[in-house]
């Protein structure tokens, strides 16, 4: 649970924002970005002014987000004519998610408080976001503690002629019984995950419109995405790439198993991945720019012949090597081409090197680091091999 002093060191941050923006404060209407500042994901708004005390107004339940809620001012959500007066004729000009919001919410609260400018604040709350806190970083690691112990029983299961979904199954109810929320909340539009996939074979190379480097068939074209009923054989690599939801705090990662051996061109490529992933987890430092990170995976991957391999089917490659983590799977920062910003100490980020040979399979790792001055340090602490049983 959020704590208050929590809540108010991410308010203090925000109010430093607005008013180095000039705005006179910020409306949050989506469910996680409240969360973050109020501690409460009831369908709520919270208004934080530039300077003074928050207030949240609730919707449904509002009994529930008065027990819950961090917000002193936490009251039920006003009728339209009452809403307005709430605002005093200061408030000229108001932060507001548009990356997130629909042009209907937009328009609801542009008619609710009129003669009102609204400013775009999303890359200012998800930079604000990026940077964790200690708190958040022990509720991640708890996070990556649980999901490790999930992978660790997978040779316990995992047998040559169950299907994928069979394998996604037994993963998923053992991470459900572990308490995992299974919510991988998303801010990019038009995606959508069901807590990860497992994948085998030549199927597990499959494009499709997931913005990462395996998407699998899945089972059917309205769920285009992860396992399917395709049967797991010997001697193909099997990829079981997961999140682990704990507190809301996501954490991120793949590991490679096989039931016999694998092909020398598979064993090079994983290689590829481990060295790749060496090279950057060296470099998450604060101040090195997040491109310049991309490239040189992108050049390392060059370098072992699989260019047209690295993060994709050919043709169909990922635009990046690693993305944040947190209450969502894709914050910032981004390990990606045109992403020229310089890293910070305290984020949080998942580097996923992989690559995809058609005809023969998928391989890769995948782990959730923080940023520091001594480069990344480890979330999701389990060895990184392959596993052959």
């Amino acid at each position: 649970m959020l704590t208050k002093m929590e809540s108010e060191q991410r308010i203090i941050r925000l109010q430093k924002e607005l008013k180095e923006k000039g705005l006179d404060g910020a409306l949050f209407i989506y469910p996680i970005d409240v969360y973050y500042f109020a501690g409460t994901r009831q369908n709520s708004t919270i208004w934080i002014p530039a300077d003074g005390n928050p207030r949240l107004f609730a919707r449904k339940s509002y009994a529930r987000a008065l027990t819950e809620s961090l917000i002193e001012d936490t009251r039920p959500f006003p009728g339209s004519k009452e809403f307005p007066a709430l605002f005093g004729a200061e408030v000229r000009k108001i932060g507001f998610t548009f990356d997130v919001a629909p042009v209907q919410q937009y328009n609801y609260y542009s008619k609710l408080l009129p003669g009102r400018e609204f400013a775009d604040i999303s890359a200012i709350n998800r930079d604000i976001r990026s940077v964790k806190s200690e708190w958040e970083l022990e509720r991640m690691r708890h996070s990556g503690d649980h999901l490790c112990e999930v992978f660790r029983q997978v040779p316990e299961f995992l047998k040559a002629g169950m299907r994928e979904i069979d394998l996604a199954a037994e993963f998923e109810y053992r991470l459900r019984k572990a308490g995992g929320e299974g919510y991988v909340r998303m801010r990019a539009f038009n995606q959508e995950l069901f807590q990860g996939l497992a994948v085998s074979g030549a199927t597990s190379g499959n494009p499709g419109f997931f913005d990462g480097a395996v998407t699998g068939r899945g089972l059917s074209t309205a769920s285009p995405h992860g396992a399917s009923t395709e049967a797991i054989t010997a001697n193909t690599p099997v990829l079981i790439d997961y999140t682990g939801v704990f507190n809301g705090y996501i954490v991120d990662m793949t590991r490679i198993f096989a039931i016999g051996k694998l092909a020398p061109e598979l064993e090079h490529a994983f290689a590829t991945s481990l060295a790749i992933q060496q090279h950057l987890v060296e470099n998450l430092k604060p101040g090195v720019i997040c491109e310049e990170l991309f490239f040189k995976a992108a050049e390392m991957a060059e370098q072992a012949g699989l260019g047209q391999n690295f993060m994709g089917a050919p043709g169909e490659n990922a635009k990046f090597v690693g993305h944040g983590v947190g209450l969502e799977l894709d914050e910032y920062p981004v390990l990606a081409q045109g992403f020229k910003v310089p890293l910070q100490a305290g984020q949080t980020i998942a580097i996923e090197p992989k690559f995809v040979l058609p005809g023969m399979g998928v391989v890769g790792i995948e782990n959730t680091f923080a940023v520091s001055s001594h480069g990344g340090v480890k979330i999701t602490d389990l060895a990184d091999e392959i596993v052959y049983l």
